[in-house]
């Protein structure tokens, strides 16, 4: 006895429905995926990018500036999560330090918010306000007479 079954035809329709199937599949990828690019990311960078390169240069000369002090920062976080502040040249701490910072979200979901310093032992600088948990991007300017030190940190 042999079984002698007819095959079935590919038509039309099963290509329209295997074509349709596969781009609401890719178009369902890719919403997703622009959904969540544009939920984390605030999309700018700087206010405005002409004038930025403007300045690139000045930039550079202060950059240049601030690796000719020879100053060795450390910033970190104590166990009640306030950063503490540590600035040395040549292996030794410096004293006359000043710092004032800002805070804000790494990619601008929350609005920068101004960080205040306090001497604390040891000769190092430590914030007056604690960090909630989270990531976060400090802005920190530090002073010694007339020398300043420009610095970007992510602290978690």
């Amino acid at each position: 006895m042999t079984d002698t079954r007819k095959p079935k035809t590919f038509t039309g329709w099963h290509m329209a429905a295997i074509l349709v199937a596969f781009f609401a599949v890719v178009m369902t990828v890719n919403f997703t995926m622009a959904r969540f690019a544009m939920s984390t990311f605030g999309g700018k960078v700087v206010e405005n990018s002409y004038v930025a390169s403007q300045r690139y240069n000045e930039w550079l000369k202060r950059a240049d500036a601030q690796a000719r002090l020879g100053w060795d920062k450390s910033v970190t976080l104590d166990t009640d999560r306030h950063v503490v502040l540590t600035i040395r040249k040549d292996g030794r701490l410096l004293d006359g330090i000043q710092a004032s910072a800002t805070i804000n979200h790494p990619v601008g979901r929350t609005a920068p918010v101004a960080l205040r310093f306090e001497p604390a032992t040891g000769g190092v600088l430590r914030s007056v306000e604690p960090l909630v948990l989270g990531r976060w991007r400090l802005d920190l300017i530090v002073r010694r007479g007339a020398d300043e030190a420009r610095y970007r940190e992510d602290i978690q």
